[in-house]
C-alpha cells in the first residue's frame, strides 16, 4: 500500500461506515499514517479519534519516541479520560523518559480506574524502585504477584528490590519461585533469577541496585 493511498482509504471507509475496526486497531501495526489519517479526516467522529491518538501513541512508544507518545496519549486522555489503558501507556512513556513522579501518578490513576490487571502494579513497582522507594515498590510488586502468580517478572523484580534492601532470604525465595514456575516464553527472566541464586550462594553475594528497566 502506498503512503498516499492510506488517507483515501480511511476517508472512504469512514464514509461507508466501515472504519471502526481500522480506527480502534490502528496501533497494532507499525502504520502511524493510518492513525494520522483517521485523526485528520474524521473530524466528526471524536469518540473514535481517541483510539487513533492512542494507537499512534503506542506506535511511538514501541519505537522509543517518548515525547511523541506522551503528546498523543495526552490528546487521547483529553477525549476519553476514563480509559485506564491510556494512563498506563502514558505512564510507560513517562517512565522511559525518566519522569518517574509523573509515571507513578499515571500508574496510580490506571489502577484506580481498573484495579484488577497485574501489569500496572508491576510497572509502578519498577518506577518506584528506580526512584529509590523500595518499600512502596515491594508493596506494588506484591500486589502484582498476588494478582498474577504465574508471572516470573514480578517475582524477579521483587527479589531484586529485597536484595537491594539487604533482605537476602526474601530475595532468595522470590528467585526460587521465579525459577520454579512452569517453563514459558520468558526464559530470560528465569535465567536472571538463576544467576541471582548463584550469586546468593557464593561466599560474598554482591548487593545490586534497584531495577531501572
Amino acid at each position: 500500500m502506498t503512503r498516499a493511498a492510506v488517507p483515501l482509504l480511511i476517508v472512504l471507509g469512514v464514509a461507508i461506515g466501515l472504519s471502526t475496526h481500522t480506527v480502534v486497531n490502528c496501533g497494532d501495526e507499525d502504520e502511524p499514517d493510518i492513525c494520522s489519517a483517521v485523526i485528520g479526516f474524521s473530524p466528526f467522529r471524536g469518540s473514535l479519534i481517541a483510539f487513533a491518538y492512542e494507537g499512534r501513541g503506542r506506535i511511538a512508544l514501541r519505537h522509543g519516541d517518548n515525547g511523541r507518545a506522551i503528546a498523543d496519549f495526552n490528546e487521547a486522555i483529553h477525549l476519553n479520560p476514563n480509559r485506564a489503558s491510556l494512563y498506563r501507556d502514558r505512564a510507560q512513556a513517562y517512565r522511559q523518559n525518566g519522569e518517574l513522579s509523573l509515571a507513578i501518578a499515571d500508574f496510580d490513576e490506571a489502577i484506580a480506574l481498573d484495579p484488577k490487571p497485574a501489569p500496572p502494579y508491576h510497572e509502578r513497582g519498577l518506577a518506584l524502585a528506580a526512584k529509590g522507594d523500595l518499600d512502596r515498590a515491594i508493596l506494588s510488586y506484591s500486589t502484582a504477584v498476588r494478582l498474577d502468580p504465574s508471572d516470573p517478572k514480578a517475582r524477579l523484580d521483587r527479589g531484586l528490590a529485597f536484595l537491594a534492601r539487604g533482605q537476602a532470604n526474601d530475595a532468595r525465595a522470590d528467585f526460587e519461585a521465579a525459577v520454579a514456575l512452569p517453563p514459558g516464553k520468558d526464559g530470560r527472566t528465569r535465567a536472571a533469577a538463576r544467576a541471582k541464586l548463584a550469586e546468593l550462594s557464593s561466599a560474598g553475594p554482591a548487593r545490586v541496585s534497584a531495577p531501572t528497566r
